[in-house]
């Protein structure tokens, strides 16, 4: 009987002490600030700046992107036109934005995509959309001043 009972202590002594609490995992990611590009940037890491064009107006709110992939700031069902020409993924190799580039003005969209990648519907031709990518103050040709400029644009 002294056996047993001793027995018995070891074993209910070890399941106490081996059962532990359990704590839920806290698992947290960061992102990191949105990539600093003229233009925008792709939507799919590691989130290049694309090149002026590749966006359409629809993009920039007040003359800012609106963001892409874990930076996407549209509304819900957005899908903006994009010219995935310039897209290296659909084999574009031309030369990528730097700070000061000049403006085209002649955006052709030929798609429509959501903030993170997926191609749908945009809700209206890309054919009204004259001016490409970021535009100073928000409106074609740039900025708050007349003949263009603006003062929000790229340093």
């Amino acid at each position: 009987m002294r056996h047993f009972k001793s027995f018995v202590f070891f074993a209910l002594a070890a399941a106490l002490l081996s059962a532990g609490s359990v704590a839920p995992a806290q698992i947290g990611i960061s992102i990191g600030v949105a990539p600093e590009c003229p233009y925008g940037y792709f939507d799919y890491a590691p989130y290049s700046c694309s090149p002026y064009g590749y966006y359409g107006p629809d993009w920039f709110n007040g003359g800012l992107f609106i963001g892409a992939g874990p930076w996407f700031h549209g509304g819900r069902g957005f899908y903006g036109h994009v010219d995935n020409r310039y897209d290296p993924q659909h084999g574009y190799a031309g030369p990528m934005p730097e700070r000061g580039a000049h403006a085209f003005e002649h955006f052709q969209g030929n798609e429509a995509r959501d903030g993170q990648g997926h191609i749908g519907p945009a809700g209206h031709s890309p054919a009204a959309e004259h001016s490409g990518g970021f535009s100073g103050g928000g409106r074609p040709g740039g900025g708050g001043r007349a003949g263009g400029g603006g003062g929000r644009g790229p340093r």
